[in-house]
C-alpha cells in the first residue's frame, strides 16, 4: 500500500491538523507497496529488549527468545529504581544507566532490483551502534540527534535481523535526565535508486507580500543506479485546505550514474493565508522526481508561509507585527514518561503554557524530536532550535565535549537538514554557555565553523548562541557576540542592554531568564530587547543538587503539566486575557535586586534561596486552623484588585508599575477569600479559595473523553482528595489505588512531587497537594475504558473513556 503526502506527515510529525485521535491513529504500521516510488512503515511494533551487556547480539543466529518483547519508543531509565549511589547522580534523577540491546525480526517482499531500503531512527540514547544480519552499519555517540542507514546491502531474502546496542554507562554525561534506549519512532524508508537524499528537500518563502509570496523548492537528487538518468522536478502546493494553489515542472537533466545534484524549482502562490501565532495555517509541496513521464521519488514537506525578522531597534517582528517573544526553555523528558513522550503529553503541556502567555519555545539544550516541532507548526508556537551544550570544554566528564570534534558540525548539519522546513523555528542556537570562550581566538573559530554550517544549510534563519558570562570572557569586546546574527545571552539583563547601547546595531534576545520581576521589566520597558526564554517551562527530572530530590522545581508548570502559582504570576504579565489569581505566600518575598546575577541554573537555585524566593500554595486551608496572619498574594493584570474574606473587603490595590505582585497581610479566618480584577470600573476577573473540610472522598476529572488506539495518545486523570463538598483537602497525603477495566491500561503514574521516590509505571500513588494523576491509554480501536481510583477511608470515584480509532 503506497502511503499517501497526508498520512505520511501524519504518521511521522508532520501533519497538517492539531492532533486528535485520527490524526494519531496514522502512525501505524504499513504495508510496503514494491511497485511505488517511495513507501514509509512504522518499524516501532515487535521489538526485544535486555538490559545489560550480551555477547554476540548483534548476530542473526543469536537466540533472543526469552528477551522482553515491547514496541518503542521505550526509555527503560524512568522504570528506575531510584538509587542515591546511581552513577548518573542528581544530574540524571539517580535513574539507573548503562548497556541495552534491543533486535527486531523482520521479513520484505521480494525485491525489484533497483530498491533501496533505509532504517531511520528519531533518537537513540546513546552512543549506539546498529547491526542488520551481524553488519555494522554505524554508530552514533549523541542521543539526540536522528538518523539513518541503507539496509539495502545486507538484506536476505526472508527473515532479517536488525540489532541495536545503545550505551550510558558512562556518568555523569548530561547535567539534566536523558533518558536510555530507542527513545524515539523508527521507521523503514523504500526508494529506487533515483532519490531524493537524506531530508534533501527544503522548501522556502523568500518573499511574502499580501497579494502573492514567492515559494523556493529546493531538492538534492541522488543516483545510486548504474545508468544515468533524465530527471526533472514536479512540484505541486497544496493550500490549508488541500487545495492545489500552485505547480511547477522543471526542466530535465542528466543525473550520471553514482552522482548527486541541486535542482531548485519556484512558484508563486496567489493571496497566501500566513503562519501565524493565532493561525498556524501549513501549506503542502509534494515533489516529485520524475523521469520519462514516470516518478521515481515523492516527498510530501509541510511549510508555511511567513515573514519574520530581528531588528536592532525594535526587536522581533512576525508578518508585519512586533511583539515580545516569551519563551520558556524546556528539557525534553515527559514527566512519568521519561524520555520517551507520548506527542499528546506535549500538546497537553504547550496548551497550558499558552494559557499563561507563553509563544515560544527554546530546545534546551539539544535538538528534541521532529514530532514536537512538527507540534509547534501546528499550535503556532515559536521556536529556538539548540543543538548543543557544549563544544571541545566539558561540564561533566563524559558530555558531548568527548564528540564534539569528530562529530559536531555533522550532528549540526543533520539537525538543520532534519528541521530546517518548520516554520516554528525562527532561530538556532549554537550553543548554551559554551566553556570554549574562555579561550575566545579558538572559541571564535569554532564558532565560525558552527555558523557556516547553519547558514550553508540553511540562510534563511538567524543563529544566536546563549552566552556565558560575557563580561568575564570578554565577549563583547573581542568580537564573538558579533558574529552572531542575534546576540543572545543567559541572564544578567543588565549586561545585554549595556551590550545594545554599546552597539546598537546588535539583536539582542535573552536565551535564559529568570522568574523574578526584575526579569520581565527590563524586557517589557526596552524596546530593542527582543524576547526573553525564561528556565524553565516545566518541571524537568534531573539537575538535583542534593537526594532525595529526582527533579528541579523552576517550571512555570509541574511535570505533570498542571500550573505551579508562579505560573500565574507569569501570566499577569503575559497574558493579554483579563485575569486574577489567589495564593498563599509562606514568607515574605525579599525586596527585587535589579540583575541578580545568575550565571547558570543551580547558581540560580542557591541565590533563590538566599533571597527567600516564597514558597507559594493555591489554597485557604493552612495547616495551622487557629488565628494568625497568612500573606496573600494576588497575580493578575487588572487595572485594581479588590480583596474580600467572607464577603469583607480587605481594600483595593492598582497594578504596580514594578510588576509585583499585589499583596495583603491578612488575619486566617476559615471560609472564602476572593479577589475580584477590573478595569475601568467593571469586573474583569475573579478568583477564589476556599477552606477544605475533612477528607471524604476521592474526584476524577480528565480534558477528554475519547482516546485513540495509538503510541502517541494518552489522557491524564486528576485524582483529589476532596471534602464533602468537593474541595481539594491539600494537606492529605495518602496512596490511591488505581484499577482499569475496558480496552486500556495504566501507562504511569505520579504527583508531581520532586522528592518522591515511587515509581512511574504502577497502578498506585501517593497524594501529594491533595492529587496525583494516572495516565490511561488505550489498548484497541473500539470499546468502554473504565478507570477507578480507590483510598483507604474515602469514598471511591470511576471516569469513562470511549477508545477510538
Amino acid at each position: 500500500m503506497k502511503i499517501c503526502p497526508q498520512l505520511f506527515l501524519a504518521m511521522f510529525g508532520l501533519g497538517l491538523l492539531p492532533l486528535s485521535p485520527s490524526a494519531i491513529a496514522a502512525d501505524q504500521p504499513r504495508t510496503v507497496d514494491e511497485s511505488r516510488a517511495r513507501d514509509v512503515v512504522s518499524f516501532d511494533d515487535d521489538w526485544r529488549f535486555f538490559k545489560g551487556e550480551a555477547e554476540s547480539a548483534e548476530q542473526s543466529a543469536f537466540d533472543d527468545a526469552g528477551w522482553r518483547a515491547l514496541s518503542v519508543p521505550h526509555d527503560w531509565s524512568i522504570e528506575g529504581p531510584f538509587d542515591e549511589k546511581a552513577p548518573t547522580r542528581g544530574d540524571g534523577g539517580f535513574l539507573p544507566s548503562g548497556v541495552s540491546w534491543y533486535r527486531k525480526h523482520f521479513a520484505l517482499p521480494e525485491a525489484r532490483d533497483d530498491r533501496r531500503v533505509f532504517i531511520e531512527f528519531g533518537g537513540v540514547m546513546a552512543n549506539s551502534e546498529v547491526w542488520l544480519n551481524g553488519h555494522s552499519l554505524g554508530k552514533r555517540p549523541f542521543g539526540y540527534v536522528s538518523f539513518r542507514y541503507e539496509l539495502t546491502p545486507y538484506l536476505q531474502p526472508g527473515r532479517n535481523v536488525l540489532a541495536v546496542r545503545a550505551d550510558t554507562s558512562a556518568q555523569p554525561a548530561a547535567r539534566w535526565y536523558t533518558g536510555a534506549g530507542i527513545y524515539r519512532h523508527v521507521r523503514l524508508i523504500t526508494t529506487g535508486a533515483v532519490r531524493f537524499d537524506h531530508w534533501g528537500v527544503f522548501v522556502s518563502t523568500p518573499e511574502v507580500r499580501d497579494t502573492e509570496a514567492a515559494v523556493k523548492v529546493q531538492a538534492r537528487v541522488v543516483n545510486s543506479g548504474e545508468a544515468e538518468r533524465a530527471v526533472s522536478l514536479r512540484i505541486r502546493i497544496l493550500d490549508p485546505e488541500g487545495r492545489t494553489v500552485a505547480t511547477a515542472e522543471g526542466v530535465a537533466r542528466t543525473l550520471a550514474a553514482g552522482a548527486t545534484d541541486d535542482f531548485v524549482e519556484n512558484v508563486v502562490v496567489k493571496a497566501p493565508q500566513r503562519w501565524d501565532l493565532e493561525t498556524p495555517r501549513l501549506y503542502r509541496a509534494v515533489v516529485d522526481v520524475r523521469s520519462a513521464g514516470g516518478t521515481l521519488d515523492d516527498e510530501a514537506v509541510s511549510f508555511g508561509i511567513r515573514e519574520f525578522h530581528f531588528e536592532a531597534a525594535t526587536g522581533f517582528w512576525l508578518n508585519g507585527r512586533n511583539f515580545k517573544i516569551k519563551g520558556v526553555c524546556l528539557h525534553e523528558d515527559g514527566g512519568a514518561f521519561g524520555a520517551a513522550i507520548p506527542l499528546r503529553v506535549w500538546e497537553d503541556r504547550l496548551e497550558a503554557l499558552r494559557a499563561l502567555g507563553v509563544n515560544a519555545v527554546r530546545t534546551a539544550h539539544n535538538p528534541f524530536s521532529p514530532a514536537f516541532l512538527a507540534l509547534c507548526d501546528r499550535m503556532g508556537f515559536l521556536v529556538m532550535d539548540e543543538v548543543l551544550d557544549a563544544w571541545t570544554v566539558a561540564k561533566r566528564p563524559y558530555d558531548y565535549h568527548l564528540y564534539f570534534a569528530d562529530w559536531g558540525l555533522i550532528d549540526t548539519r543533520d539537525t538543520v537538514r532534519r528541521d530546517r522546513n518548520h516554520p516554528s523555528i525562527i532561530l538556532y542556537s549554537a550553543g548554551n554557555e559554551i566553556h570554549d570562550t574562555r579561550k575566545p581566538e579558538s572559541a571564535k573559530l569554532t564558532l565560525a565553523s558552527l555558523i557556516e554550517v547553519y547558514h550553508r544549510e540553511d540562510p534563511t534563519r538567524p543563529v544566536t548562541q546563549a552566552i556565558f558570562r560575557p563580561n568575564a570572557t570578554g565577549d563583547y569586546k573581542n568580537g564573538f557576540a558579533d558574529m552572531l546574527d542575534v546576540v543572545g545571552q543567559n541572564y544578567r539583563e543588565r549586561e545585554i542592554l549595556d551590550a545594545h547601547r554599546q552597539n546598537p546595531a546588535r539583536k539582542i534576545i535573552g536565551t535564559e531568564n529568570n522568574h523574578l520581576s526584575t526579569a520581565w521589566v527590563a524586557l517589557r520597558d526596552h524596546a530593542p530587547y527582543a524576547g526573553q526564554f525564561i528556565w524553565t517551562g516545566i518541571d524537568y527530572l534531573g539537575e538535583s543538587r542534593r537526594w532525595p530530590l529526582i527533579a528541579t522545581d523552576f517550571g512555570l508548570l509541574l511535570r505533570t503539566g498542571l500550573p505551579r502559582p508562579r505560573g500565574y504570576e507569569r501570566m499577569s504579565w503575559w497574558s493579554d486575557t483579563p485575569m486574577v489569581r489567589i495564593a498563599r505566600s509562606l514568607s515574605e518575598r525579599a525586596a527585587p535586586v535589579a540583575d541578580p546575577g545568575y550565571e547558570t541554573a543551580a547558581q540560580m537555585q542557591v541565590q533563590a534561596q538566599q533571597q527567600k524566593e516564597p514558597e507559594l500554595l493555591s489554597d485557604w486551608t493552612p495547616q495551622n486552623g487557629s488565628a494568625h496572619e497568612e500573606i496573600v498574594e494576588v497575580f493578575s493584570n487588572c487595572d485594581d484588585v479588590e480583596l474580600f474574606l467572607n464577603e469583607r473587603s480587605l481594600g483595593s490595590l492598582p497594578k504596580p508599575e514594578n510588576a509585583r505582585p499585589r499583596m495583603w497581610k491578612v488575619g486566617y479566618e476559615p471560609g472564602t477569600i476572593r479577589a475580584v480584577g477590573k478595569n475601568g470600573g467593571q469586573v474583569a476577573a475573579v478568583h477564589e479559595l476556599r477552606t477544605a473540610g475533612a477528607p471524604a472522598k476521592l474526584v476524577l476529572t480528565a480534558k477528554r473523553t475519547r482516546i485513540a488506539d495509538n503510541w502517541d495518545d494518552v489522557i491524564m486523570v486528576d485524582a483529589q482528595v476532596a471534602d464533602a463538598n468537593g474541595e481539594r483537602a491539600p494537606s492529605a497525603t495518602m496512596p490511591v489505588e488505581f484499577s482499569i477495566s475496558g480496552p486500556g491500561v495504566i501507562a504511569a503514574v505520579d504527583n508531581g512531587d520532586n522528592a518522591s521516590h515511587e515509581p512511574f509505571q504502577a497502578a498506585r500513588r501517593t497524594t501529594f497537594d491533595g492529587r496525583c494523576q494516572a495516565f490511561v491509554k488505550a489498548t484497541a480501536s473500539t470499546g468502554r475504558i473504565v478507570l477507578s481510583a480507590s483510598a483507604s477511608g474515602l469514598e471511591g470515584a470511576s471516569i469513562e473513556f470511549e477508545a477510538t480509532r
